[in-house]
């Protein structure tokens, strides 16, 4: 008799994989991040070790591989580290927007003053770090690069937290991926703003034409990504050939992804109620009642998530282990040399995460609560506040690709070293700090 109820238990269970689908986004997100974190440090550390080895020639010459298309005279093709920087990390701002806008709509973002404590500090951290470098590099070559000192690496700086285990409280971590999260979408704003040139209207007008087709699709009722897929390929092309920086497409198209679902829980339910068992015979049809139920509650299981949270949870992994280590890997060679280390560049950079982070941010809360635009949750204390600032200082992937950008070759090496010295050097101080603290700390 026990062994049946067992037996009948197991089988109104739902199986293990589907579950794992259903499991909340946020602590799904954290696991993904702090262990594509790992992976991001190994291919980090192996394009360092390459570019620094007999083999960085081979190694930077795949790198600059042509790959594209050719129709007769028309030809689009860009390098191959190109296509990583400019093709797939689309994908890791659309993810970004994502997460933002699910944050916004059912998140802790969702509640106006708890969010602003978030925002202002993204802004904080933004603001302090340009200031703190331009003031270095006023009047020089790399005074167009402001912006590198502007973004915080969401991998790494969740990685670092998850380090620290059950001695920080979930509220630090809830508040370092909004700001995370924010300060990113703040960084491809700035590159397509601060760092687009020779901007042409009509294909701009097409892109505006594709989001519209877009947004009429999804009002319609479509459901299937194909469609929307397809619309947005035809977008990112528009928008590279405008002079915008194309990543800017994967923000868009994000925070225009609808946050909320199609079937309720009720709706759920109620369909539930109609699915009746499988006949015992072996015949297969998908033409009978049983079947059409069956069908009908798949769907209607599907959509219970909203299309943002189904689009993170099949982006999360991808994004996270391939897309991120890739990017890492193609940027992240440096050929290692003393020279640079008295460089100006490299100094104003470090300077500007290392200082301008904590800064900004710890002045910014202050002076949201000071003006009682935000809420500061008890046991987020000042001390951990200031010891999550400091790994906000991990500017690092972020950091590269804007730094791709906004130099010329000549100063790309200095500007990664100053990236790679802060990154390393915001990590160790605010372990430290954090680890310092006592894991009894609740208030502040």
């Amino acid at each position: 008799m026990i062994t049946g109820q067992q037996a009948n238990s197991g089988v109104t269970r739902l199986p293990k994989e589907f579950v794992d689908r259903l499991t909340n986004p946020f602590v799904r997100f954290l696991r993904i991040e702090t262990a594509g974190g790992a992976i991001l440090l190994f291919f980090t550390v192996a394009a360092l070790a390459l570019s620094n080895s007999p083999w960085y020639d081979s190694f930077e010459h795949l790198w600059e591989t042509q790959v594209g298309l050719q129709f007769g005279s028309l030809e689009f093709a860009r390098s191959l580290r190109e296509w990583i920087n400019d093709g797939l990390m689309t994908l890791f701002f659309f993810l970004v927007a994502l997460e933002l806008k699910r944050e916004l709509v059912l998140g802790e973002l969702s509640k106006p003053r708890m969010a602003a404590l978030s925002i202002a500090a993204a802004l904080g951290g933004m603001i302090v770090p340009a200031a703190i470098y331009l003031a270095l590099q006023a009047g020089q070559p790399g005074q167009h690069g402001w912006g590198t000192v502007m973004a915080t690496d969401t991998a790494f700086v969740i990685g670092c937290l998850a380090l620290l285990g059950s001695r920080i409280p979930q509220s630090l971590r809830v508040f370092m991926l909004s700001l995370a999260i924010i300060d990113d979408i703040g960084a491809i704003l700035v590159v397509a703003i601060g760092y687009s040139s020779n901007i042409a209207c009509w294909p701009l007008v097409v892109a505006a034409f594709g989001l519209v087709i877009i947004r009429a699709i999804a009002m319609l009722g479509f459901r299937g990504y194909p469609l929307y897929f397809l619309v947005g390929v035809v977008i990112w092309f528009a928008v590279d050939a405008s002079g915008i920086h194309a990543t800017i497409t994967g923000v868009i198209l994000g925070m225009m992804t609808p946050a909320r679902r199609w079937v309720s829980d009720e709706r759920l339910y109620a369909i539930l109620d109609q699915v009746i068992a499988h006949p015992a015979s072996s015949e297969g049809s998908g033409d009978t009642k049983d079947r059409k139920t069956l069908q009908m509650a798949e769907i209607a299981a599907r959509e219970t998530l909203s299309p943002v949270e189904r689009l993170e949870i099949a982006l999360h992994p991808w994004v996270g282990f391939v897309i991120m280590p890739l990017f890492a890997f193609a940027n992240a060679g440096l050929p290692l040399t003393l020279s640079e280390l008295g460089s100006l560049l490299t100094v104003a950079i470090f300077l500007g995460f290392v200082l301008g982070k904590p800064i900004g941010i710890l002045l910014f809360c202050w002076l949201s609560l000071r003006l009682h635009i935000a809420i500061r949750p008890p046991e987020l204390s000042w001390s951990l506040l200031f010891g999550g600032s400091l790994l906000a200082g991990i500017g690092f992937t972020m950091a590269l690709f804007i730094a791709n950008i906004a130099f010329d070759k000549s100063l790309v090496d200095s500007a990664k070293l100053g990236i790679f010295l802060a990154s390393v050097f915001s990590a160790a101080a605010g372990i430290a700090l954090l680890m310092r603290l006592p894991a009894s700390v609740k208030t502040p």
